[in-house]
């Protein structure tokens, strides 16, 4: 896949945003400087840097999808007493499920690597100033039925005491929401899911959809 273009709201936002991409392991190649907030490239990795692919581009939302978004919020009455009950229905759904409207996915080389960035951001969350507040976490792990993998996972920081499944075996899942970003109906914030795939294995998250 060649890039995917991710929007900020608030010019603030922008260097906020940047760092959190780059926390989740993105490699930032430019910055380029805009009245309205800075336009970023970001690859999936350095052996992407100077080619066509790989690319997630972080920019400020246009002014017509702001516009957009907010004459839709106002039809809704989003945050009102009279809210629109799909409104509520939505967020139900994506509290019991990152992965029912659109975010973006990443898959890691290494299990370590999404360990430590996930435990970095969790953290940060906490005491970061850029991050406190604008981060959610939810985590799968891989269905069980593989001992190796079960170890693992069970060993781990991260997943030891994980209680949510994924839709399949042998990978595991984190979703990091944040509100630094804006996506979806209403453009409130983006789920950006780390995946992992245990190595030999024919049949996981990304291959197969188990229910």
């Amino acid at each position: 896949m060649g890039h995917i273009a991710l929007h900020y709201d608030a010019p603030e936002d922008g260097p906020k945003a940047a760092k959190l991409l780059k926390l989740l392991g993105l490699v930032e190649t430019q910055e380029l400087p805009l009245p309205g907030g800075s336009f970023y490239r970001f690859v999936i990795d350095p052996r992407h840097q100077a080619r066509g692919d790989g690319i997630i581009y972080l920019s400020s939302t246009p002014p017509a999808q702001r516009d957009l978004t907010a004459a839709i919020r106002q039809m809704l009455k989003v945050g009102a007493p009279e809210e629109h009950p799909a409104v509520a229905g939505m967020r139900a759904a994506l509290e019991a499920d990152p992965e029912v409207s659109f975010h973006v996915g990443i898959l890691l080389d290494s299990l370590e690597e999404l360990e430590r960035a996930v435990l970095d951001i969790r953290d940060r969350a906490e005491t970061d100033p850029d991050l406190k507040g604008r981060i959610k976490i939810k985590l799968n792990r891989a269905r069980p039925g593989d001992a190796d993998v079960d170890a693992r996972l069970d060993a781990s920081l991260l997943y030891g005491s994980v209680s949510r499944y994924a839709y399949g075996r042998n990978g595991v899942q984190a979703f990091i929401e944040t509100n630094l970003l804006s996506s979806g109906p209403l453009g409130e914030s983006l789920v950006i899911e780390l995946d992992y795939v245990f190595p030999g294995k024919t049949s996981h998250i990304l291959s197969v959809v188990e229910l």
